[in-house]
């Protein structure tokens, strides 16, 4: 199967302008760092969940084969790679991998770091169990395409984690005009209002790329206590969803 490239170039450049920050917890990716505790915890149980793997137990994702597509300055792939997994990290931004793998390799961590595409991934045939994809559909020029390269990287049974941007007024004023211009966490621009996915149309699309949506939560922000939750009801911001590649297979 051969897939169109649904990489937008302008929104490369964004990240890439500032891939030298991704480890500074205080800088530019400021609000990644708070949230991935939340993004972290949410991911582990998915996949705990869903290959049977007790987080108590040593290395309990070992075995397992984990893409994190988008990967930036790896900080998902990082402590996926702690957990066991053989993890390897995507990213259209060229800038980004040496800053990935210069950090792995400070932090002792085995990563394959990779400058490419989810679609150039899936053309040269490769599969994974697990496939991260967190906050990067709202940047790509097709979504259906894109996460139809993603699904196409999955083995039968294997798990697509996916998180965005809801688009409705809520998410306008606290994304763009709270975010980006009072509190200044992201450079302006960093996001565009229009790309953003309401979760209803995120499953309609998940489904069409052959997936099987099974879950989904929200990300809310607490600014009292400046820190992040999921939650089963409010999604009117930032939400995940988890899906399941269909097994043809018998049982």
């Amino acid at each position: 199967m051969s897939f169109d490239t649904t990489v937008d170039q302008s929104e490369v450049a964004k990240f890439e302008a500032m891939a030298a920050e991704w480890w500074d917890p205080d800088g530019k990716f400021k609000p990644l760092h708070m949230l991935n505790p939340c993004r972290l915890d949410y991911i582990t149980r998915q996949i705990s969940t869903e290959f049977d793997r007790p987080l108590g137990q040593d290395m309990p994702f070992k075995g397992l084969r984990i893409l994190d597509i988008g990967c930036g300055g790896g900080l998902l792939c990082e402590p996926m790679a702690r957990l066991g997994a053989e993890v390897v990290g995507a990213d259209a931004a060229a800038g980004n991998i040496p800053v990935a793998q210069i950090h792995a390799e400070q932090s002792g961590l085995e990563i394959d770091y990779r400058h490419t595409t989810a679609e150039d991934l899936a053309e040269a045939g490769e599969l994974f169990d697990v496939v991260l994809n967190m906050e990067v559909v709202e940047h790509v020029s097709d979504p259906l395409s894109y996460l139809t390269a993603c699904s196409a990287l999955l083995r039968p049974g294997g798990l697509h984690v996916c998180s965005t941007l809801n688009r409705n007024p809520k998410s306008y004023v606290v994304a763009i005009i709270g975010a980006e211009q009072v509190m200044r966490w992201l450079p302006k621009g960093t996001h565009e209002w229009s790309k953003f996915i309401t979760p209803d149309e995120l499953y309609d699309l998940l489904e069409k790329a052959g997936l099987d949506p099974v879950d989904r939560k929200g990300f809310v922000f607490n600014p009292l206590t400046w820190s992040w939750r999921l939650s089963d009801r409010d999604l009117s911001v930032n939400y995940v969803t988890a899906s399941l590649k269909p097994d043809p297979r018998p049982t």
